[in-house]
């Protein structure tokens, strides 16, 4: 990409969207194309192939999603089918017919089967049975990943999916009943210290283990693949390390100060056993994640204290 190609980025408003447009405007590109949900609404087929046929973008990148915990995949499995699967239609066939240079589609780990072989590798899609409760989100994504690599098959087009494991950082969602688990523990963790609470309740048995990716590696990760990557295989990118919830809340507990008992909720579903990816294939390429997970957690905690006012899902 040069830096006056017009590159419109879906989602920048979201955490994915806005660690990338970080990186973009501090790496000199300026010349970017944002709607929010309001001003385009990306399930609608005739509002998107309007807003390209006006644009013209060069380069896409596809960060746009419904996403959201356990609780909101099992509770919403309509909306999460259907929202995800419009918009990824949408903006795939209009770059197409607009003839956008490349097209970067982000996805979600959990993709994978179930009970698939650990660390994740990229040739495990489609092997065995989803994860129940996060299944219709999965499907969707799959549908876009399908569809990046039909039109790069029968038409030659530069679409390529990426598959980010967990991810958190600076402008997460910390509603309870909507976020993922690492915004979930810091804002659990911190109302049980301000009320002075004896224990804080997660969710699960801790005994699942997890691998957490911050936004600002991701970002940095996208611009390297836009650079890089024009195979239609799906790519991992991730950390490839993990560690048990249980171990992830020791580490939140300690940055938010609180000093109660942390208790594990064993009724409620722990969600898939284990999910670290295999990043072998972009480690090769030349990239590496290098934020750790507590200096990770400590700068989203610090965020989240500095935007309390203003986010979603708190107050």
């Amino acid at each position: 990409m040069n830096k006056q190609d017009r590159i419109y980025l879906a989602g920048h408003r979201g955490l994915v969207g806005s660690a990338i447009v970080r990186r973009l405007q501090a790496d000199g590109y300026d010349n970017l194309i944002f709607r929010t949900s309001k001003q385009l609404d990306l399930r609608e087929q005739q509002a998107v192939r309007d807003f390209f046929a006006a644009e013209k973008p060069d380069y896409v990148i596809l960060a746009a999603a419904k996403v959201g915990g356990i609780l909101a995949n099992d509770t919403y499995p309509a909306e999460f089918i259907y929202d995800n699967l419009m918009m990824e239609v949408n903006i795939i066939r209009s770059s197409y017919e607009n003839n956008v240079k490349k097209l970067l589609a982000l996805g979600s780990t959990c993709i994978y089967p179930k009970l698939a072989a650990q660390p994740l590798k990229e040739e495990y899609l489609l092997s065995g049975p989803l994860e129940p409760t996060n299944e219709w989100y999965a499907v969707a994504k799959i549908a876009g990943i399908k569809m990046c690599q039909a039109y790069q098959r029968q038409y030659g087009c530069k679409f390529i999916a990426a598959m980010p494991t967990n991810l958190y950082g600076p402008g997460d969602n910390f509603d309870l009943e909507k976020s993922h688990v690492l915004p979930a523990m810091i804002r659990k963790f911190h109302e049980a210290k301000l009320d002075q609470k004896p224990a804080a309740t997660l969710w699960g048995t801790g005994k699942a283990l997890r691998e957490f990716l911050h936004v600002d590696d991701l970002a940095d990760a996208c611009l390297f693949l836009m650079e890089k990557y024009e195979h239609p295989d799906i790519i991992n990118i991730g950390t490839g390390q993990d560690q048990s919830i249980a171990d992830l809340a020791g580490i939140v507990r300690d940055v938010v100060g609180f000093e109660g008992e942390i208790v594990y909720d064993a009724s409620k579903p722990d969600g898939t056993p284990r999910k670290l990816v295999d990043v072998g294939k972009i480690n090769g390429l030349g990239w590496q994640a290098k934020i750790n997970l507590r200096e990770g957690v400590a700068q989203t905690y610090q965020w989240f204290l500095d935007n309390q006012t203003e986010l979603r899902g708190v107050g």
